[in-house]
């Protein structure tokens, strides 16, 4: 199992975790693809289901969206969350009943564990975003609630790419990659798990929107020069806490010797830039 050590001179911490080599890979193109335990049909690849949302018996087909345990769990509570069926269609090629599923599976498991500890979804899109089985899939994990988090609060919203009834997409002053964007709720105070289900309909929209656009910025060609063709990829998370936020960050460039050495980021697109850019793209 995972242990926590902390680092006294800066009260961060790391997770030391041997176990997670193990993990399978099929992002590597240059070999012949295996089977894709996450795909319908592959269900007794997997551990035992968890929940799932769709037809069928539990570890059959018919599955929408479906939850199982972490084979290489790097804390106690570390869960997969498979996004749909599809082998190769994520957001941004979602219809808004998918990702409706997928937001009220998020947080039926957020509220679940919320009781164990501070509770992080998220999800790693690509080979160079982390994700090592190319079947787009989330994952839960529940840090201890003694162990301090180095995570962002809720930027001010300014840069705004759209907002709806409940939400607004922005690109944050201090975004610190290329093309970051944030999707917020107007209401203050709240955590994920509150979220009702007229929100996670309104959320939806705007999510597919702003993916949409980010595929679309990815795609021109003066973004080309930044990203140098790289595969599309990203991460986002859900924030764990209080006036929680969805951060997407796309992955156009790698970090280098002087961000790890410094902790400082080099955002090569301006976000007022980023944000009118991605205003402009039509979905």
């Amino acid at each position: 199992m995972a242990k926590f050590v902390p680092d006294v001179k800066t009260q961060r911490w790391i997770i030391v975790s041997p176990l997670r080599v193990q993990r399978p890979a099929d992002v590597d193109k240059t070999k012949s693809p295996g089977v894709c335990p996450f795909c319908e049909g592959n269900e007794g690849a997997t551990p035992p289901e968890i929940v799932r949302y769709g037809l069928g018996e539990k570890n059959k087909p018919g599955w929408k969206v479906r939850v199982i345990p972490n084979l290489y769990p790097f804390t106690d509570f570390h869960e997969v969350i498979i996004h749909s069926p599809s082998h190769d269609q994520n957001i941004e090629n979602f219809k808004a009943d998918q990702v409706i599923l997928l937001l009220k599976m998020y947080r039926s498991r957020f509220a679940a564990h919320m009781a164990n500890g501070q509770v992080i979804i998220f999800h790693n899109q690509g080979e160079h975003a982390g994700a090592s089985l190319v079947h787009p899939h989330s994952q839960l994990v529940v840090i201890p609630k003694q162990i301090n988090l180095d995570a962002l609060t809720k930027e001010p919203v300014m840069n705004i790419i759209q907002e709806s009834a409940g939400f607004v997409a922005y690109c944050p002053d201090f975004s610190q990659w290329p093309y970051e964007i944030w999707i917020a709720p107007k209401k203050e105070e709240t955590i994920f798990s509150e979220i009702s289900d007229d929100e996670i309909n309104d959320l939806a929209v705007v999510f597919i929107s702003v993916m949409k656009r980010l595929y679309g910025a990815y795609l021109d060609p003066v973004t080309q020069k930044i990203h140098g063709r790289l595969p599309f990829a990203y991460n986002y998370y859900i924030h764990h806490g209080k006036n929680w936020f969805i951060r997407i960050i796309p992955r156009f460039v790698h970090r280098a010797g002087f961000e790890l050495g410094t902790g400082l980021s080099v955002n090569v697109a301006d976000p007022l830039e980023a944000a009118e850019e991605l205003r402009k793209i039509k979905v």
